[in-house]
């Protein structure tokens, strides 16, 4: 009988490729590092040809280590259907946690990435505050999980930034001066609510919170009765019932970081966090002109003793720029010297 690949050993060979390494491979696939090691060495006396090799201080796979490794993901992906198929096995459950900031922007790119890394298992949702949504992922409740960077204690992947706007009922003023300006957020602590707090400060701007919300559909309704202005970030999409409100200085966007469990499929989390960053790229573009829009970057200019300004116009969309190259992203071959790996001495 000629030479046979081991499944157990296959795996741990795409886990030391996609995680980076020997000890980060270990840790996702909850083996040790001897274990990983021993697994490459048992592929490589069966293929009778090193599998990785030393490049100075780094080591890289060999080019019969990388058509190994293409096949190896073709075979384990044969073996996982037929165990499907063949065992009725219930499908995986992905667990996927967002903030309510442009989740209806964001869930169904990252499904879309999941399945199609992952194209028999289910997806759940959690949408939750920043915070919390890191701590079940650092619980292993939820898989993967995108939030506020500055509203959690773990920075996670940077996937980019989430424009900031200020929105109102249509046709509504603010309170002649100098009564300070109404705003509507959601209830501390909560970054977006911090930072329109701040940008109104640093422009000399009075802002008072006339309602605290729980969650942001608090903040939606009371933004559309009209009890004031709110900060919202809205994923190029502009809230059912509220018109963009130009006259309040603009906030800077708002960083977005994704945080993965430990053990969690790396190539689901690279896809995914990729459809994240494509669409927060998507979003950036040049801001307002000031020269039509004069008051953007500067303190709103006093509020007349007894009258209300004219209701404002919707702020013009801002043409998308093109897509940055993503750091996580797979390079070709054709690209790119091999990849390097960590292998333990």
């Amino acid at each position: 009988m000629g030479p046979v690949f081991d499944i157990v050993a296959l795996r741990s060979l795409v886990a030391v490729a996609d995680r980076g390494g020997f000890h980060r491979a270990a840790e996702a696939l909850t083996l040790s590092q001897s274990a990983v090691s021993q697994h490459v060495r048992r592929l490589e006396r069966a293929l009778g040809r090193p599998v990785v090799e030393r490049a100075g201080r780094s080591t890289r796979f060999t080019e019969a280590g990388n058509l190994l490794l293409e096949e190896a993901r073709r075979i384990l992906g044969v073996h996982d259907d037929a165990a499907r198929r063949l065992l009725d096995a219930e499908p995986a459950t992905i667990v996927i946690g967002s903030t309510e900031h442009g989740a209806d922007q964001l869930l169904p790119r990252i499904t879309e990435a999941v399945h199609g890394t992952l194209p028999h298992c289910r997806v759940r949702f959690r949408i939750d505050r920043s915070a919390r949504l890191v701590e079940a992922v650092d619980r292993r409740s939820v898989d993967l999980a995108v939030y506020v960077t500055e509203a959690a204690s773990t920075e996670g992947m940077q996937v980019g930034s989430m424009p900031l706007s200020w929105y109102a009922a249509p046709g509504w003023t603010p309170p002649p001066g100098p009564a300070p300006l109404p705003l509507v957020a959601v209830a501390a602590p909560c970054a977006i609510r911090r930072r329109a707090l701040d940008v109104l400060s640093a422009h000399d701007i009075a802002a008072s919170v006339v309602c605290d919300a729980g969650y942001l559909a608090g903040v939606l309704e009371a933004a559309r009765a009209g009890l004031g202005v709110a900060l919202l970030a809205t994923a190029g999409r502009d809230p059912e019932g509220l018109v963009a409100y130009p006259g309040l200085p603009r906030a800077p966007a708002i960083r977005m970081s994704a945080h993965a469990r430990p053990g969690a499929d790396p190539a689901m989390v690279m896809h995914a966090v990729e459809a994240v960053r494509t669409l927060l790229v998507g979003l950036e573009g040049p801001g307002v002109d000031d020269a039509e829009y004069p008051h953007a970057t500067g303190p709103v200019p006093p509020r007349p003793a007894s009258a209300h300004p004219a209701a404002p116009t919707p702020l013009p969309v801002a043409a998308p720029r093109p897509p940055l190259v993503n750091d996580l992203a797979p390079p070709r071959p054709a690209d790119v010297e091999p990849r390097r790996i960590a292998v333990p001495r």
